[in-house]
C-alpha cells in the first residue's frame, strides 16, 4: 500500500491540484475539523458506498493516525480501486480544516 506524507498532501493542494480525498473517521471526529476537500465516508460505511466511487481514480484515505484508512486502502484494493494512504493521518496534517 502506498504511503503518502501529510505535508505532500498539503503543498499538492496549495497549488491547486485536485485530488479525492476520503475521510474514513466517525461522524464526532469529523465535526471536529476535516480537510476541506475530504469526502466522509465513515470506515463502517465504505463497503456500502464504494459504488460512490470511481475505479479510474485515484483516492487518498485519512483517519485520525493512518491506522483506519490502512484498512480502508486495503479494503479498496481488493475491489479494484487505486488508494493512497496518508501518513500518520489528521495527526499529522498541518494545512487548513474547516
Amino acid at each position: 500500500m502506498e504511503q503518502l506524507p501529510a505535508n505532500e498532501i498539503k503543498d499538492l493542494l496549495s497549488e491547486g491540484k485536485s485530488l479525492n480525498i476520503i475521510d474514513v473517521r466517525e461522524v464526532d471526529e469529523v465535526a471536529m475539523g476535516k480537510i476541506p476537500e475530504a469526502q466522509h465516508i465513515p470506515l463502517g460505511l465504505l463497503e456500502f458506498r464504494m459504488h460512490e466511487l470511481d475505479k479510474s481514480k485515484e483516492y487518498i484515505m485519512v483517519c485520525r493516525s493512518g491506522a483506519r484508512s490502512g484498512r480502508a486502502c486495503q479494503f479498496l484494493e481488493s475491489h479494484g480501486y487505486k488508494v493512497m494512504n496518508m501518513a500518520g493521518g489528521m495527526l499529522a496534517w498541518e494545512g487548513e480544516i474547516e
